[in-house]
């Protein structure tokens, strides 16, 4: 799939059947897939309520604070306590994990990154300098804070781009003082025959 351009601002909302938040979908592959089928799937979630976090069997998850407060992300069973509440600082966890969410303050925005173990690993990086990021075949670019230079691609702040299932490589530069762009990168993982 040739890339695409995306905006946060156009970025339609779909309520969380538990009333506590709503996501808006950037992108999921393959395209059309459901909760059960996709390989990998990126979105920005605002949480407006505390609660348990949905369980995702075989998904690895990494979640970036965006604006707010933030949560306290904590699992009994598996010992998991973490604050979510430094913008711009991705954590990782499985989403096997059955999670309970508390409110720090107010509403959150927070970006996640939903990948299927079996199928690919997703990397997730905050960057801030002009770089040259290798080919990778599904990925992802969105300027968090500041203008940048993506290639030919200029991103304002909550603009972005991706990819997937075609080979792309990046030459990326800030264009303002304190830009930060998120990058995740997908690996596919080949599969036994």
């Amino acid at each position: 799939m040739p890339m695409q351009r995306f905006s946060r601002a156009q970025l339609q909302p779909t309520p969380w059947k538990n009333g506590g938040g709503s996501t808006h979908e950037i992108a999921s592959w393959p395209p059309g897939a459901g909760f059960e089928a996709f390989d990998w799937r990126v979105s920005i979630a605002t949480i407006a309520a505390g609660g348990p976090f949905s369980v995702f069997a075989g998904v690895d998850r990494t979640i970036m604070l965006l604006e707010g407060d933030g949560v306290r992300l904590h699992a009994a069973d598996s010992g998991l306590d973490h604050r979510l509440d430094t913008p711009f600082a991705p954590f990782a966890f499985s989403g096997d994990i059955a999670l309970d969410c508390a409110l720090l303050g107010g509403t959150s925005n927070d970006f996640n990154v939903m990948s299927r173990r079996a199928r690919c690993e997703a990397e997730v990086r905050v960057l801030a300098d002009a770089q040259s990021l290798p080919v990778a075949s599904g990925g992802l670019l969105m300027s968090l804070r500041g203008r940048w230079q993506a290639g030919d691609q200029a991103l304002a702040v909550g603009e972005g781009l991706w990819w997937a299932d075609a080979v792309m490589a990046w030459t990326l530069t800030p264009l303002d003082d304190d830009a930060r762009l998120v990058d995740v990168r997908f690996q596919t993982k080949l599969q036994e025959t």
